[in-house]
């Protein structure tokens, strides 16, 4: 359906409640396929929703009837169109529980060097609290007479889907990345042996699936719970995992223990925490969970381009290494081993760790034209590349074939060239233009790479220089500095 015709059908669906739309606006889409819009009429905002994927449809709508007849907190569906691809719901804004998280980033300042923040506030921690509250209702009061028949796409989270969340993981993160070395047939076992485990968890409860701070939105200091489409029959340590690893939130390990201890004292006013086995499981639900986000984050990353989705990646690199050592999963050694691997990641996705806001990040790469180009996971398209085969180059001389253009020697045989220098300075010329412009701007990424034939000596020497320079030229603005054939990494400004 075109956009026009979404919107004559969201208009339709206005009428037919007794209200005029003013505005029907587009909102930026998530991870998912569906679309979203912001209806203002002349008495109130509706958020309308268009998505081809029927099943699912079903799904949330019905989900939605059922937990607002129990009074839970989410949103109310107004009116459906014939289709039922188009719907009418709720508008409870923009603030989520995720926004206030940021807040909180923002304030309290740098990590830790274990890579968590110091502490997060006492209200953040009541918004987290009363978080959990609602999450029990929703498992166990929002089970009782659930219609799992609608579920989509499965009605119960089973062995199989956990077969499929470790594929997932294996097929969209593992395998694009030649470095981490295993055995596809051990690892193979491994899953099945780990789904025979955990697929053992009690599992008669609601599922939320997504249980994560961006689909709870707080509203005149209350919350609701939307974006439930995916549930199903399930276990109930798979949300509080969600919601306490999302791995952009950074929460502190001592905060999510207290958040723990205080979800199951909720969760005993409907059942034993020890009967179901909570702690039993914990472990291996944050495992599955953080291995489900890395395949999310490789498809809708690595695959899709979409960038706020490789953002998250060095954050869950960085959870389940901690967890790998807190926890080894000596039981399923290919999978350890594959998880005690994924550091081999760091140097390639650590800086896309963010640096403090408002400065701009420039990043140059040294790299070689046979290997192709370097990645740009900014998401804003790169920026300059400059070929240094013109130049004279250094690896035509035996002396030079072991060096880098990090040596003196090599730096010395450059800088002796006049057409280097007309070359350094029209690059500076170039570069300083856009740096000026970009920072007066507010932009966040630059990215200046240069290459030629193998990485090692033009490309460096250049790369080198222009760091160098753009460091003392602009002290405030965070550099980061990568020359990827040499394996070498710099960064500053932080």
């Amino acid at each position: 359906m075109q956009l026009a015709d979404i919107q004559n059908t969201l208009a339709e669906l206005i009428h037919s409640i007794g209200e005029n739309p003013i505005e029907i606006l587009p909102i930026a889409a998530s991870g998912s396929a569906r679309k979203y819009y912001r209806i203002v009429t002349e008495t109130r905002s509706l958020i309308g929703t268009y998505s081809s994927n029927i099943e699912e449809n079903e799904a949330f709508l019905a989900f939605c009837k059922h937990f607002h007849h129990l009074g839970l907190n989410v949103p109310e569906v107004l009116a459906v169109n014939a289709e039922r691809n188009c719907y009418l719901q709720n508008d409870f804004g923009d603030d989520n529980l995720f926004a206030h998280v940021q807040k909180e980033l923002i304030q309290v300042g740098p990590s830790t060097s274990s890579g968590t923040l110091k502490t997060y506030s006492e209200n953040l921690i009541m918004l987290y609290k009363k978080t959990l509250q609602h999450l029990v209702k929703f498992q166990c009061l929002g089970h009782q007479e659930l219609d799992y028949s609608k579920a989509y796409p499965t009605p119960s989270f089973d062995r199989q889907a956990i077969i499929d969340d470790l594929n997932y993981f294996k097929y969209y993160f593992l395998k694009p990345h030649d470095g981490i070395d295993f055995n596809e047939a051990r690892l193979g076992r491994d899953f099945e042996a780990f789904a025979d485990f955990v697929s053992q968890a009690p599992c008669e409860f609601f599922m939320y699936r997504d249980f994560q701070s961006r689909n709870i939105m707080v509203k005149d200091n209350e919350l609701y719970f939307i974006d439930f489409q995916g549930g199903r029959k399930g276990p109930l340590n798979y949300d509080v995992v969600s919601l306490l690893y999302q791995v952009k939130a950074q929460m502190p390990q001592a905060v999510r223990d207290q958040l723990v201890e205080y979800y199951k004292s909720e969760l005993s006013q409907f059942v034993n925490p020890e009967e179901v086995k909570f702690d039993l499981y914990q472990p291996y639900f944050v495992y599955l969970r953080l291995l489900q986000v890395l395949g999310a984050y490789g498809f809708r990353g690595l695959i899709q381009k979409k960038s706020h989705f490789i953002d998250s990646i060095p954050y869950a690199l960085r959870e389940i290494e901690a967890l790998s050592v807190s926890t080894p999963l000596n039981d399923y050694p290919e999978l350890q081993s594959v998880i005690s691997q994924l550091h081999k990641l760091n140097e390639k996705y650590g800086a896309l760790i963010q640096p403090p806001a408002g400065k701009l990040t420039v990043t140059v790469n040294s790299f070689s034209f046979k290997k192709g180009y370097p990645d740009d996971f900014s998401g804003n398209g790169g920026g300059f590349v400059f070929d240094c085969r013109a130049l004279p180059n250094p690896g035509r001389e035996p002396e030079f074939k072991t060096k880098t253009g990090r040596d003196w020697e090599v730096i010395d045989y450059l800088m002796a060239k006049p057409q280097v220098h007309v070359f350094l300075d029209h690059m500076k010329s170039i570069v300083s233009q856009s740096v000026d412009n970009y920072v007066e701007r507010h932009f966040s990424n630059l990215m200046v790479s240069f290459g030629c034939t193998g990485g090692q000596h033009r490309s460096v020497f250049f790369a080198q220089t222009i760091y160098d320079w753009l460091k003392e030229t602009y002290p405030n603005i965070h550099l980061k500095l990568n020359h990827i054939e040499r394996k070498i990494k710099e960064e500053t400004g932080i």
